[in-house]
């Protein structure tokens, strides 16, 4: 009797060594300890799967998702359009995702209340229609705000009317370090350029995003400057009535046979060199204006010196040095308005004044950096212009007008609050 208890207590610890070591093999969780704590895998938290994109989410809804971009990267540009100033820094649907969310954010200012958008609004071309445009504590803009229209698509390299910035990279983040602009310009008690990589490098949507475009949550000055000129340059305009007519000719000498006769006059006048006599007054061809800003892009040539425009906002003083414009179009909207003032100094505000400018520019003995071509003869050049004349070349910049730049839904705030 006592063997045969003795053989069934050992038979029972074997099954029960057996299915201790069969739960084990088989990863199945071991009765719990009398300390009461769970193990990882009785742990709900330990099955939930973390959202990677959870801030941009918050923060953006559906204005950007990760696994569906906006097109930013292939984007159809006409096969007229040659001039590309893009270099090595080529746009990508992330990159520019990312810049379009720098660009509308007013964390990039040290009193969150200035954006880039600020200054360079989308219903006005990217512009501002105040002279001068608003910064941080009060500060204000020297010049007026350059419209951001097809930068891409033009020889000129360097930015600002001054061209101070070398690249639209090295001009995307100087806004930013400006004392009265935006405000991080480690003066005065102000942070710096790397007081605001910090504050960036807090904000979630920012950890997020970045780890999407680069793999990491390292926040760069040069990322920032790579993101936000992929995002500038890709501002494009060609859906204008120009471009409509342009692709069904041979080139711009052609007529366009969806110009009214008006806007065709007015293109030959744009395009067609004038001829002067020895004083400098136009007596036959037409205004040349094609010689600064050359079709099919309108952008300003590399090489042009000052127009004789050499005022200050708010000041006596002049300034010689101002040689950059923006692309001609969308200077106005369909409807014949402007979108901002023009010049550095947004001295004129509408097409009338600037073509009387050019009909017969004031001379001024302190301008030593007037453009040749605006010194027929080496005097001031005189155009002559008549009244037709005139409203036949407005009638033809008006043709430069799009319409998608100012609703496309890729190059508005991304921001849901």
């Amino acid at each position: 009797m006592k063997k045969s208890i003795l053989v069934t207590a050992s038979f029972l610890l074997l099954i029960g060594l057996i299915i201790s070591c069969s739960k084990t093999d088989l990863g199945l969780p071991s009765t719990p300890s009398n300390t009461g704590g769970n193990t990882q895998t009785n742990n709900p938290a330990a099955m939930t799967v973390v959202d990677p994109y959870a801030s941009i989410k918050l923060t953006f809804g559906t204005n950007i998702d990760p696994l569906n971009l906006l097109n930013y990267a292939n984007q159809v540009i006409p096969n007229y359009i040659n001039k590309d100033n893009t270099g090595s820094n080529v746009i990508t649907n992330a990159k520019a995702s990312l810049g379009r969310v720098l660009f509308y954010d007013k964390n990039l200012s040290t009193t969150n209340t200035i954006s880039c958008s600020s200054c360079h609004k989308q219903n006005f071309a990217f512009s501002d229609t105040s002279l001068i445009s608003a910064g941080v504590e009060g500060g204000l803009t020297v010049r007026h705000s350059m419209r951001l229209i097809n930068v891409r698509f033009a020889n000129e390299a360097k930015f600002f009317w001054n061209e101070r910035a070398t690249s639209l990279e090295q001009q995307t983040t100087m806004p930013i370090q400006d004392h009265l602009e935006m405000g991080f310009s480690g003066v005065n008690g102000r942070g710096n350029m790397a007081s605001l990589i910090t504050k960036l490098s807090k904000i979630n949507y920012y950890n997020e995003l970045f780890k999407f475009v680069y793999g990491d949550t390292v926040v760069t000055e040069a990322r920032m400057q790579e993101s936000l000129a992929q995002f500038v340059r890709s501002i494009q305009s060609f859906d204008a009535k120009y471009d409509i007519g342009r692709a069904q000719v041979r080139n711009d000498n052609d007529p366009f046979p969806n110009f009214t006769a008006t806007e065709n006059i007015g293109k030959n006048l744009y395009m067609t060199p004038p001829v002067f006599n020895n004083n400098g007054i136009r007596i036959a061809g037409g205004l040349g204006c094609n010689g600064c800003h050359n079709a099919p892009e309108f952008d300003i040539d590399p090489n042009s010196r000052n127009n004789g425009v050499i005022g200050v906002i708010g000041s006596n003083d002049i300034e010689l040095n101002d040689t950059r414009a923006p692309s001609l179009r969308d200077l106005l909207k369909t409807d014949g308005t402007i979108n901002s003032r023009m010049m550095h100094n947004g001295v004129f505000n509408n097409l009338a004044a600037v073509l009387a400018h050019y009909n017969n520019i004031p001379a001024n003995p302190r301008n030593n950096n007037l453009d040749g071509k605006l010194r027929p003869n080496n005097n001031t050049q005189q155009l002559n212009l008549t009244t037709d004349e005139r409203d036949a070349v407005i009638a033809f910049m008006r043709t430069l007008s799009g319409t998608l730049v100012y609703s496309d839904k890729k190059w508005s705030s991304p921001f849901i609050n």
